[in-house]
């Protein structure tokens, strides 16, 4: 990636343009009582402008889907170090076939789940208690798309992800919580976690609680406690993780979703990025992570909602990396309304609204999280929602 230039007013003017102060930041509804809003813009070397309000940057929220940017960076790990291949059958990881039941003769591998292409649809409750298994949960035909095979079809999918954890933790004998901090947060000198388990207690005293439109609590009411036990589980079963075989359920530890970490934290990882990996991974796995695999047709009506997702919203993907600003017929991707390629990926749960988007060919990027924002809150100008616009346009 080209860099910019480095002069210190030159990244200022870069900096400024990417994001105004706090107080030019406008909501395009009235706010919610208790509704906490947070954003930093930042670019290689430097943090720039931010805006805090009911919480601050270094404070960890469960940032939804961006988690599985992180994941991808845990994976993309374990294939440079030769333990993962992108390209091999999962099957043989995990023990059993994973197969679609239409198209049984075509493996599925981390590079299709990876970009959703792996027929994988969320048509069963992908967040499985302890004691289920990946495999039951797969052997379900309502896991996977009825009409479209592995490699066919892009189809938005969170169950991709307790595959891919499942994979990682056959493949080294680790639980994907306490890899996740091994691989990628400690060399990358970030405070966070997968539910919480391996945060410092401090970490846990400054958890941002996720509450909806409402004002009731959704997730993280922690009141500076740990969560008495910090996976799902059925009613009357108990929190004994120690019997737990990595490789058995993925999705314990939400690989798709459940990510506690700060905004300061998820700059890092844009730095790292915009850095072209800086050490912690080649520049080589940096594009193969960011290339697009797949792109919206141009024609609007072959695929609709499925093909683009959101009315438009995924019209470029790579391997856990979503691309705005395609430009494309029947895409609206149009984030920032710039017409400036960016990459990076949105959460949206419980409440939450997120993002961590990258301009590489200038060198800056943007997180932000907003909490009480109604399911149904009203879209901006794109396929996002008109405080997300507000927040990421700097207004």
């Amino acid at each position: 990636m080209p860099r910019p230039p480095r002069p210190f007013i030159a990244a200022l003017i870069v900096l400024s343009a990417l994001l105004l102060p706090a107080r030019a930041i406008a909501q395009p509804e009235a706010a919610p009582a208790g509704r906490i809003t947070v954003s930093l813009a930042f670019d290689r070397d430097r943090l720039g402008a931010a805006h805090q309000a009911g919480a601050t940057i270094d404070d960890p929220v469960r940032i939804a889907s961006i988690s599985k940017l992180l994941t991808a960076l845990g994976v993309m790990r374990l294939v440079e170090q030769g333990r993962l291949d992108l390209d091999a059958d999962v099957s043989t990881r995990l023990g059993f076939a994973v197969r679609h039941p239409r198209f049984p003769d075509r493996p599925v591998t981390l590079r299709l789940l990876l970009s959703h292409r792996a027929g994988l649809v969320d048509g069963i409750d992908y967040a499985l208690p302890l004691g289920h298994r990946l495999q039951d949960a797969l052997a379900d035909p309502a896991a996977w798309n009825p009409d479209h095979g592995p490699g066919d079809w892009f189809a938005y999918a969170n169950l991709n992800f307790p595959v891919i954890a499942g994979v990682m933790e056959a493949a080294t004998g680790e639980r994907f919580d306490r890899l996740m901090a091994r691989l990628v947060f400690a060399p990358l000198g970030i405070t966070a976690c997968f539910n919480w388990t391996t945060c410092p207690d401090e970490a846990v005293a400054r958890a941002v609680p996720l509450i909806g439109a409402d004002g009731r609590g959704r997730a993280d009411q922690l009141g500076g406690r740990r969560p008495d036990c910090p996976v799902r589980r059925d009613p009357g079963t108990p929190c004994a993780l120690e019997h737990y075989r990595p490789g058995s359920n993925g999705a314990l530890f939400s690989p798709q979703g459940g990510a506690r970490i700060s905004a300061a934290g998820l700059a890092r990882i844009g730095q790292m990025l915009l850095r072209g990996g800086e050490g912690f991974l080649s520049p080589g796995s940096i594009a193969t992570l960011t290339a697009p695999v797949w792109t919206h047709p141009p024609d609007p009506g072959d695929g609709g909602d499925e093909h683009g997702g959101s009315a438009g919203l995924f019209c470029r993907y790579g391997l856990a990396v979503h691309w705005l600003e395609s430009g494309l017929p029947g895409c609206a991707d149009a984030l920032f309304g710039d017409g400036r390629p960016r990459f990076g990926h949105a959460g949206e749960a419980y409440g939450l609204r997120s993002g961590l988007w990258l301009d590489p060919a200038v060198g800056t990027g943007i997180v932000y999280f907003i909490t009480a924002v109604p399911d149904d809150a009203p879209r901006g100008q794109s396929a996002f929602s008109a405080i997300e616009e507000a927040v990421a346009r700097g207004r």
